[in-house]
């Protein structure tokens, strides 16, 4: 569970680098900065779910 949390934290940080280049090297005006940053806020999504998740199917230990 950690190794999945911590490559999707990873893979966040990748995309968020990812739409500061293209912001960068496009001027703000191709779609590909969007996307990135879809992907970001999807990864992010993705992340909290599964963090519900294991918490409540008990993957995440309750203390």
């Amino acid at each position: 569970m950690k190794i999945l949390i911590v490559g999707l934290l990873f893979l966040v940080i990748i995309s968020l680098f990812g739409g500061l280049f293209f912001m960068y090297r496009d001027k703000g005006d191709s779609k590909r900065m969007v996307t990135a940053l879809t992907i970001r806020i999807a990864l992010s999504v993705a992340i909290f779910l599964i963090l519900i998740g294991g918490y409540y199917f008990g993957v995440i230990p309750r203390r």
